[in-house]
């Protein structure tokens, strides 16, 4: 029977976007060599830490859900985000049916918010139009 994983790991910030996207890529692409399956991704961006960490202060998130049968497959996992020096933390969970439930809800909206056009997604209002109504 498969299990679901799920791996949240943060890489440095003194990577450029690309670097950053190609690392992930990386270990998606470990994942996928161990014959598991890649059932989500999603890339939170540049965020800033809780705590300093090797003395930065902000880095890139990545989120990756996976199924697999073999418990090797996440311990290799571990050991490449442990010998890879961009990587600041990860984590690696094995998901039960309740957080599995959360997951499915968590996809099925960030599916529906990326769908939208650009015009809805963002609805703040830039501070010059409010100057200009005169609200402060």
């Amino acid at each position: 029977m498969e299990k679901r994983y799920e791996t949240v790991f943060i890489l440095t910030p003194v990577l450029s976007d690309e670097q950053a996207k190609e690392a992930a890529k990386k270990f998606t692409q470990l994942i996928k060599q161990k014959k598991a399956k890649v059932l989500h991704e999603e890339i939170w961006g540049l965020r800033k830490l809780a705590y300093p960490i090797q003395k930065k202060t902000t880095g890139f998130y990545f989120l990756i859900e996976f199924s697999t049968d073999s418990h090797s497959t996440t311990r290799e996992l571990e050991i490449s985000f442990q010998r890879d020096e961009k990587v600041l933390r990860y984590l690696v969970v094995k998901m039960e049916k309740h957080a599995i439930e959360y997951a499915e809800k968590r996809k099925s909206k960030f599916k529906s918010s990326s769908s939208l056009p650009s015009s809805k997604k963002k609805r703040t209002t830039s501070t010059k139009k409010i100057k200009e109504e005169g609200v402060e």
